[in-house]
């Protein structure tokens, strides 16, 4: 097995002749966590929409486990990535399990499901803590509680390649910490997009800092996670101190904007 699940080159995308990726490059070795940081518009969901094929028309290199993407049949890329979308669906009619099995579509019939199958279905619904919703409709879920089932389902997949869009986006704390740390210990390459710069900085082994779509930065968090780099690109202050347990940036932000912002946005 190649040691780089994922290396992507000059990708840019410019429907209607504006760039909303220009340049973008990096590359993801296998059973590593990348996380792709930015502002809001800055590009995040569209690399992954690259990444997975949704987005077609993009141009530069995109190598998954050392093949041309374009060179994948649907079946192929459904046996080596799973995603898991930001927006959850509301009108899926279908218990928990019945969701999660969906997983197991690019291997097997659903008709022909085996013993072991389903224990891998009840395993993965356990791992998101939803053993007690097995039989629920997932309609009537929360918002939080639909983010893990639809996690449940991609790990039921066995994939290569995790893609996640802001996963923790509907989850407490306790199940964002919980989720990420489910993302590790997997052993497999993620990537995924987080808002939360301290729970990027804490569970991802490199970063992509993006804004209007190019490279701010691409490095450990220690590299990308800079007072000037955050000021940049977010448009605020802030200090930063090595994690005493991690020893990876932790961030405090200061929330007084300074006086010539103050004035910028009152003229």
């Amino acid at each position: 097995m190649t040691n780089t699940s994922v290396k992507v080159s000059q990708l840019s995308w410019s429907p209607n002749d504006s760039f909303v990726l220009d340049d973008i490059h990096f590359e993801l070795k296998t059973g590593k966590v990348l996380g792709v940081i930015g502002p809001n518009g800055s590009g995040k969901s569209s690399i992954l929409r690259c990444l997975y094929g949704y987005i077609k028309d993009c141009s530069g290199s995109i190598r998954l486990f050392d093949k041309p993407l374009k060179e994948y049949s649907s079946l192929e890329l459904a046996t080596k990535i799973a995603v898991v979308q930001q927006d959850t669906p509301s009108n899926i009619h279908l218990t928990v399990e019945q969701l999660v099995e969906l997983g197991l579509t690019p291997y097997q019939s659903l008709l022909s499901l085996k013993q072991p199958d389903k224990a891998l279905i009840l395993d993965a619904i356990s791992t998101v803590g939803l053993s007690d919703k097995v039989g629920q409709q997932f309609h009537t879920l929360s918002g939080g509680e639909k983010q893990r089932a639809l996690i449940a389902r991609a790990l039921v997949q066995q994939p290569e390649l995790l893609i996640l869009d802001e996963p923790t986006n509907h989850l407490d704390i306790r199940y964002q910490i919980q989720l990420l740390s489910i993302i590790k210990e997997l052993s497999i390459s993620v990537v995924i997009t987080i808002h939360d710069l301290n729970l990027a900085s804490a569970f991802c082994d490199q970063l992509l800092l993006l804004n209007t779509g190019k490279v701010v930065a691409y490095d450990k968090p220690t590299k990308v996670l800079t007072q000037e780099n955050i000021s940049t690109v977010f448009g605020v202050d802030c200090q930063i101190t090595a994690d005493p347990e991690l020893a990876k940036p932790h961030i405090k932000y200061c929330y007084q904007l300074q006086p010539q912002r103050k004035n910028k946005e009152q003229a």
